[in-house]
């Protein structure tokens, strides 16, 4: 999977935009976060189709970023998540962003984009 950083100015629209370019490509968003930065919008969004959202966002002339992003499953209890992210950070490993993707009574699916995937791997669910 991979999560996309797209920076938009801060004003009204900017993500109905971006979300209908996605639509009308046929994106799935799976998932997304949007926050502001002073006059800088920060959206971030994990799509179904890599390929065709770097396209859409080339096509578009928006400036963004891209990163890989793994996912994992924890057991739905209260300190599964804590487990998680210390052991994640027992072993160096640096959370840049968190996904909760799907969620139930039995488990939850995150999506994490850290700075040693790999390493990540070894230590996850996956």
């Amino acid at each position: 999977m991979t999560e996309f950083t797209v920076h938009m100015a801060n004003r009204p629209g900017q993500l109905a935009k971006l979300t209908r370019l996605l639509a009308d490509a046929g994106i799935h968003i799976e998932a997304l976060a949007a926050f502001a930065n002073g006059e800088l919008g920060i959206i971030r969004v994990v799509a179904d189709d890599d390929t065709v959202t770097r396209r859409v966002l080339g096509d578009a002339g928006l400036d963004w970023d891209e990163h890989r992003v793994i996912a994992t499953v924890v057991p739905n209890r209260p300190e599964a998540l804590a487990e998680l992210t210390a052991s994640l950070a027992d072993t160096g490993i640096n959370i840049d962003a968190m996904y909760l993707l799907r969620t139930n009574h039995e488990t939850q699916q995150f999506a994490l984009a850290v700075n040693d995937p790999e390493m990540a791997r070894e230590h996850l669910a996956v």
